[in-house]
């Protein structure tokens, strides 16, 4: 198997056509199923598995994955990636599989397989620009492309792990690929989540809400296990302060022009919190 596949191998095991529900399996450089579905693997070893009916409607675009990966590589948020890697890494035993859904470039799936030696990992989103990225997040991680909001390619109970990192959450989805003992790690932006920044730039404020509306989207296939906080605090310059809006949905709102006036009027550098909040969800039966 040539490296554009060779990790897509390990975990094709767990996936299923998005079309009819069989087992896929490796077919010369695509994934193929018996009603003769085929998925080709892209050179940079991803494999799209959208239906063809499917549209990419928010898709992450090149510019957000490129300034996510930017800011990600530069270890700002080092601290709670590490954090959910020991979390998950102490729920792990033996050979495991990990699904990322809504996995973006892969980084944080790539921490926690660096401390989880025997598992394998699959990064699953529906931006074809990150998946890109994610297929070479780590030698031990597949990538594929999928809509969260649609049933996953994945077999009933495949997963040991469910991760959902700033990413949709599927509740009935992630139940159902879970296994019996799985658990599932939620990371959400607490309010407090680059605060000095929201109001002068005019960013995408977090709900106050925001961790009650995600229980409750749970409610009925999990129940909360444990739940922490986590505080950092990164001091920027006013470019790592646009690469930080540029990778996320204030994005599409707020015009690099009119960013950039914004920024002048702000000192620099700048602390800025990093406040996020790490759940763990049992399985319901």
């Amino acid at each position: 198997m040539d490296d554009d596949g060779r990790m897509l191998a390990d975990v094709v095991e767990y996936l299923v056509c998005p079309v009819c529900g069989a087992d896929l399996a490796m077919a010369d450089r695509g994934l193929s199923c018996p009603v003769g579905h085929t998925f080709d693997i892209a050179r940079q070893g991803y494999a799209n598995l959208l239906p063809g009916n499917a549209r990419p409607g928010t898709a992450d675009t090149p510019e957000m994955v490129r300034a996510r990966d930017a800011f990600l590589s530069a270890g700002h948020f080092a601290a709670p990636a590490e954090r959910l890697a020991r979390s998950v890494a102490r729920t792990l035993e033996g050979e495991a599989f990990v699904l990322d859904a809504g996995a973006g470039t892969g980084y944080y799936l790539g921490q926690v397989l660096d401390r989880s030696p025997d598992a394998t990992g699959l990064a699953l989103d529906i931006s074809k620009h990150a998946a890109r990225r994610a297929a070479k997040a780590h030698p031990r991680a597949g990538a594929v492309v999928a809509d969260l909001w649609r049933p996953l390619p994945l077999r009933d109970g495949a997963a040991r792990i469910v991760m959902n990192v700033f990413a949709p959450r599927n509740a009935a989805e992630f139940h159902r690929v879970l296994h019996v003992d799985g658990l599932l790690f939620s990371v959400t932006p607490s309010p407090r989540h680059l605060g000095p920044l929201v109001e002068p730039l005019g960013l995408i404020s977090v709900d106050e809400r925001k961790t009650e509306r995600t229980d409750a989207a749970l409610a009925g296939y999990f129940k909360l296990d444990t739940r922490q906080s986590i505080e950092t605090e990164a001091v920027l310059t006013h470019d790592e302060i646009a690469t930080l809006v540029a990778m996320g949905p204030s994005a599409h709102h707020v015009p690099a022009e009119r960013l950039r006036e914004r920024l002048d009027r702000l000192p620099e550098p700048l602390p800025v919190p990093l406040s996020v909040v790490l759940s763990v969800f049992r399985r319901l039966d």
